[in-house]
């Protein structure tokens, strides 16, 4: 009989266009997992790119979830800027007794684009398979937005009795730097009352396993480098390519380019790097612990640094300004000398550098007066915020709780968040999700991105304790 009941069980999910979770019946659930993994689903498959995606059809399909789950009409709104109906922005609040400002639990619901003659799967179907969820956004950053709206309808069912209001926001075009349409931005300009917050949870950190699925670390990011893209050109009058003179602006361009690939800025490390291999040292062992060490030292030993470099580019990216060539454009004819080259280098800047000092720096490295530098858009730049013993304490014993002797490691992130219009507000934003990824990494902004099942339902039940401390202590 028990039998008979799981195979109907499959015949209803595959019905429903849902897969049995990898190594688990989707009996074993409980009723919020499986609320959760509904949420997920329905958002993920609501195409939300760019190009032919809507923000405000996916937001508008969990404002109707919140509304089933106990929130009043009253209790959200849907806000578009002017000019971008696509680009919709869900805010939405459960009350508690006004003694603390709010708490902000932000993610956003848009993603980067995906082809699926490129995929092995339908980016825009959530697949699971061999533990794993598959789909564009499934971790960067549905993962999130469907875990806080869960949360914020449980919380709602068990009548939570908070001191601080509880501000649900998903939001537009965090994908798209610059954007004239990013939701928080927006929401800041001319929606501020209503998410005006104390601090938020964002995304940005997140769990590491080893090889053997063993946890390792619990990053909390706070603060991030500054995003500043820059436009290099050189002009010539040109001509016929048969007779070539030695001044060429494709050549001239890609020698700058050269000597900018070979150069590394100053090493720099703020509280927050400097707290991250601290800590880090004691989970790492061997050459590479002693070499988190070593950077440490003033000077730092620069052979260590190099050999970090090496094992993995995100260590150099950790502790100094990058700049790389992202994209090229040069000529008009195969037969005739360029006129004019192009190419875009995108700069991802230290907090306590600044964006002009960077331009200054590119126009030293590149070593020709020919190549102009110019700005595309303005980055934004914001300080790095406190990292509070109460938070901390918060989000380390709930850590233990869950995943005993792991450390809870901070980082800055070397992406950019919309936490940096939040930062600026005065409203102190952190990344911290309690979801682990393997050392193969989550391919997101890639192929086959993905997330582990465990850790999307682990990050659930991380998230639901902490927003649930902050919001009543």
């Amino acid at each position: 009989m028990k039998q008979a009941k799981r195979l109907l069980a499959g015949v209803v999910l595959s019905g429903l266009g849902l897969s049995q979770p990898a190594g688990a019946e989707t009996a074993a659930l409980t009723p919020a997992q499986r609320q959760l993994r509904e949420i997920y689903q329905e958002l993920v498959e609501t195409n939300t790119t760019d190009s032919v995606g809507s923000c405000t059809k996916a937001v508008s399909k969990m404002a109707a979830r919140l509304k089933r789950g106990g929130y009043r009409d009253s209790d959200m709104q849907i806000l578009a800027p002017p000019g971008a109906p696509q680009k919709g922005n869900l805010v939405a609040r459960l009350k508690g007794d006004g003694s603390k400002k709010p708490l902000l639990l932000l993610a956003h619901v848009d993603v980067v684009e995906a082809k699926r003659e490129d995929w092995t799967r339908d980016p825009f179907k959530l697949v699971e398979e061999n533990g794993m969820f598959y789909a564009r956004g499934a971790g960067d950053d549905k993962a999130m937005a469907a875990v806080f709206v869960e949360n914020m309808i449980r919380f709602k069912r068990e009548k939570l009795a908070a001191k601080r209001d509880l501000i649900l926001a998903l939001t537009c075009d965090e994908e798209i730097i610059p954007s004239k349409y990013d939701g928080v931005d927006f929401l800041l300009k001319h929606h501020r009352p209503l998410i005006d917050a104390e601090l938020a949870l964002n995304e940005g950190g997140g769990g590491m396993l080893d090889k053997n699925d063993k946890p390792l670390r619990h990053s909390v990011q706070a603060g991030e480098k500054i995003f500043q893209s820059f436009q290099l050109e050189v002009t010539n009058p040109g001509g016929h390519s048969s007779v070539p003179p030695r001044d060429n602006a494709i050549v001239r361009l890609a020698d700058g380019l050269s000597r900018l690939g070979k150069f590394d800025f100053p090493f720099t490390l703020s509280d927050i790097t400097r707290s991250y291999y601290q800590r880090m040292a004691k989970v790492e062992s061997g050459q590479m612990a002693a070499d988190m060490l070593a950077i440490l030292n003033d000077p730092p030993d620069s052979a260590a640094l190099a050999r970090m470099y090496a094992a993995t580019p995100f260590h150099n990216a950790q502790v100094r300004t990058t700049c790389v060539a992202t994209m090229l454009d040069g000529g008009h004819a195969s037969n005739a000398l360029p006129q004019r080259a192009r190419a875009v280098v995108n700069c991802r800047i230290l907090p306590s550098e600044n964006i002009e000092q960077t331009r200054q720096t590119l126009l030293r490295v590149l070593a020709d007066e020919k190549i102009a530098v110019t700005p595309i858009g303005v980055g934004v730049v914001s300080p790095i915020p406190p990292l509070t013993p109460s938070f901390m304490a918060a989000v380390e014993q709930i850590s233990e709780a869950m995943w005993p002797g792991v450390p809870v490691i901070p980082t800055m992130s070397t992406g950019g968040t919309d936490g940096r219009f939040l930062n600026n507000a005065g409203i102190w934003t952190y990344g911290v999700s309690g979801m682990f990824s393997g050392p193969e990494g989550s391919g997101a902004h890639g192929l086959n991105e993905h997330i582990r099942v465990k850790s999307l339902y682990d990050g659930q039940e991380f998230l639901y304790r902490l927003g649930k401390r902050i919001a009543t202590e």
